[in-house]
């Protein structure tokens, strides 16, 4: 049996990249499969129903179960039909993983207002859509004696979280907050049974062979019958850890690369300075150089 046998799993951005591999291994790990994806280009736009059916499509022809959604997370309405579709048509929801996204990258003094609105929106704004109309749908199971044992995994990025990546402020902004808004929802959400946690991947996808100074590294050709580290397909197996009842944890998140699983811890101290009385700007400058 798999680690996810008889769970019906929501996979944002799931026709192409890690999300695609997302979906496929769920479905081999027993999950019924809303493969959601609008199918638009790096900056969103566009829309295009074929990335999420072809998924669809592999995973019925290998006998499993799953259904297409083509909705725009960034939407409230279309993050509502996501959810409520993955309940009409397999009877419940266990797991969401939040993994769409785009890019709209540029230097902060250049930045247009639609770029940053953009990627907010897909990203931050589409991440909290969808988690708040599934965490509905737990509370309401809850209260009706339907405890649930259900699961979020969201997607950070290293660029929000632990590299500053120049060009990328609007991106790193929303990834950070994807970062915050797992711990804060982990803590609102366990009464209800609900795990919730984020992964910063780094694979070769669409976004990141765009992305200025990182393309070339990840086009790196891979000898036949080598180890890819960079292949999206790394990426799945601890988001189907994290959304399967073997784990335990809640409000973590994990940086994922290749071969290699990393615990990250967000802000903390690295040097205090004291004073008895009120502060003046002289001492500060002289202890806080």
């Amino acid at each position: 049996m798999g680690a996810l046998e008889g769970k019906v799993a929501v996979v944002t951005g799931g026709g192409r990249g890690i999300g695609r591999e997302h979906a496929l291994l769920f479905a081999r790990e027993g999950a019924s499969v809303v493969v959601n994806d609008l199918g638009g280009d790096n900056t969103g736009e566009g829309a295009d129903s074929g990335p999420a059916q072809q998924v669809v499509d592999e995973i019925v022809a290998a006998g499993g179960r799953a259904c297409a959604n083509t909705d725009s997370v960034a939407l409230w309405d279309g993050a509502k039909n996501l959810v409520d579709q993955a309940v009409s048509e397999f009877g419940r929801l266990d797991v969401v993983v939040n993994n769409a996204g785009i890019l709209r990258d540029g230097f902060v003094a250049g930045l247009e207002e639609l770029q940053w609105d953009a990627v907010i929106a897909v990203h931050l704004k589409g991440h909290f859509n969808v988690l708040r109309h599934a965490a509905t749908y737990w509370k309401d199971q809850s209260k009706k004696g339907n405890r649930p044992t259900a699961a979020v995994v969201n997607t950070a990025s290293a660029s929000g979280v632990t590299i500053p990546n120049a060009g990328q402020a609007n991106y790193g902004a929303a990834k950070a907050g994807i970062a915050a808004l797992t711990l804060v929802a982990a803590e609102e959400l366990d009464r209800y049974g609900v795990r919730v946690n984020a992964i910063a991947p780094m694979a070769r996808t669409r976004l990141t062979l765009a992305t200025p100074g990182m393309g070339a590294i990840f086009a790196a050709e891979v000898p036949e019958g080598e180890f890819d580290a960079f292949s999206p397909a790394n990426i799945s197996p601890l988001v189907a850890y994290l959304a399967s009842d073997k784990c335990p944890l809640t409000g973590k998140v994990f940086a994922v690369q290749g071969g290699a699983i990393s615990e990250l811890a967000g802000w903390h101290d690295v040097k205090t300075i004291e004073t008895d009385g009120p502060w003046t700007i002289d001492d500060i400058s002289a202890r806080l150089p």
